[in-house]
């Protein structure tokens, strides 16, 4: 098999971001010189807004301000940050320091940092709004952007698929009835029994790498993003595919989202390092921490909801208090990237593994896996493991050799190997309740089986238009 990185995967759109944001910008600055609108006012909140908001407030806003520069109301982007040199000046854009740090040449000083820069298309609509005097429009100077903003809209997915896209994520409802899957620009949800296809939740960015219900089922989030671009976490409303919440947007894409066992708090990891904590009812990000070095592969909450636990690309797996945001521990066992990671039923154990081909058993009160690591490590793996689940003292793991296994949470006997995926098998979803166990591969297909004895129980190719359900004998 050939070697793939799990969080950028190939997709439909193969050329590179950069290229493709290239001609998509050039084609709109044409439009703006030659389309009778282009005279128009530049509206704040619908054409400025949705730009800081996107591409600056994760830099410049309440929580992490680089330049000591805030961007994340209109009030606060008007105000110098430690440079002193006045960010708009109404009139005068070629005297602006946020125009000149947007069209830098030394990408030291461009504006985003870490990130493409601007389309052309954008800075000529943001260089117009200071022209023609830098006017606000909106009802409140001292409102988040993100709520001047309003809806934020993504291309459509494909009405048919031409071939299948990866699996980057699997969820089951509450219930076990349904199943949702990552598609192209879109949540596609699949019958659990049968495999057919109920809806498709669209209006998305390109990847889903992440997805959850909530305890009762009314919400579904999502991490979603287009790597190296953007990222957003989201809340959908499952039934209908109506965005129910936008909660942030990201400077790249959202790896990784888990609810609290009681639904009221959303955890939300990415490739910008910093893991965030919501209030589901009111969208409020609550908590914001940023330990580690490289990006959040992936999350868990303690069955108790009290504590919350991290793998990083960094190396590390993390433990924090879930209400308050402190470092408790870090668990440093792992010496490549760490993928995944799980606590066990009580609380008192956690899972991680990631491309060192091991699964780590630890204690995160202490951050420690035992005298011997050797008695506390499962290993025999001979690739990268991708994806842990943890149900009822077993523990299920998915690897990049299309095998998923599963171990004695207890003993660390390998119990059984599920076969029949082809790729690498970056989801994983259970549902112990209705005895089913998920799995989706980067071949674009969904396996279902019997969670208590390992038994395949239908097999279909997720993709719209390429339905090729089968119950499996």
């Amino acid at each position: 098999m050939t070697n793939r990185t799990p969080t950028t995967l190939p997709c439909p759109a193969r050329n590179s971001p950069g290229a493709l944001w290239t001609v998509v910008a050039l084609l709109m600055a044409a439009w703006f010189d030659a389309s009778p609108l282009a005279a128009a006012p530049v509206s704040f909140s619908r054409d400025i807004a949705p730009i800081f908001a996107k591409q600056c407030v994760v830099c410049h806003g309440p929580d992490k301000s680089k330049g000591d520069y805030r961007l994340n109301t209109f009030e606060s982007a008007l105000k110098p940050g430690a440079s002193h040199a006045p960010p708009i000046l109404p009139g005068k854009p070629a005297e602006s320091e946020l125009l000149r740090l947007l069209t830098a040449a030394d990408p030291d000083d461009r504006m985003p940092q870490k990130a493409d820069a601007l389309p052309p298309a954008q800075i000529k609509l943001i260089e117009r709004w200071i022209k023609e005097g830098a006017k606000f429009d909106g009802l409140n100077p001292k409102a988040p952007l993100a709520a001047l903003a309003g809806k934020i809209t993504h291309p459509k997915p494909p009405e048919t698929y031409s071939r299948p896209v990866p699996i980057t994520a699997l969820a089951f409802n509450p219930a076990g009835t349904e199943l949702a899957a990552s598609g192209y620009r879109e949540i596609t949800i699949w019958s659990a029994t049968t495999g057919k296809l109920l809806r498709r939740l669209k209006d998305l960015p390109q990847q889903i790498s992440s997805m959850a219900y909530s305890p009762d089922g009314a919400l579904l989030a999502a991490a979603c993003g287009s790597p190296g671009e953007a990222g957003e976490v989201r809340l959908l409303n499952p039934a209908n595919g109506k965005n129910a919440r936008l909660l942030a947007t990201l400077a790249d894409a959202a790896l990784v989202v888990r609810f609290s066992p009681d639904g009221k708090r959303l955890a939300a990891g990415g490739a910008d390092n910093a893991i965030r904590v919501f209030e589901v009812s009111t969208g409020k990000e609550a908590l914001v921490i940023q330990q580690h070095a490289d990006w959040v592969m992936d999350l868990a909450f303690s069955p108790d909801g009290a504590r919350l636990a991290s793998a990083s690309r960094d190396r590390s797996a993390r433990i924090y208090d879930a209400r308050t945001g402190e470092f408790a521990v870090s668990f440093l066992g792992h010496d490549a990237p760490v993928l995944c990671v799980a606590f066990n039923e009580d609380g008192t154990k956690v899972f991680s593994a990631g491309r060192d081909r091991k699964i780590a058993i630890w204690n995160p009160a202490t951050g420690k896996s035992g005298d011997d690591k050797k008695k506390t490590d499962i290993t025999g793996f001979e690739s990268d493991i991708l994806k842990l689940a943890y149900v009822s003292g077993h523990l299920f793991s998915t690897a990049a050799d299309g095998a998923v296994r599963e171990h004695d949470a207890a003993d660390r006997r390998l119990l059984r190997t599920l076969t029949g995926h082809r790729d690498w098998v970056y989801a994983l979803a259970a549902h112990p309740p209705g005895k089913r166990l998920a799995t989706g591969s980067h071949d674009g297909e969904v396996r279902l089986w019997n969670l208590d004895t390992g038994e395949p129980l239908l097999h279909f190719t997720a993709a719209p238009g390429l339905l090729t359900a089968k119950k499996s004998k």
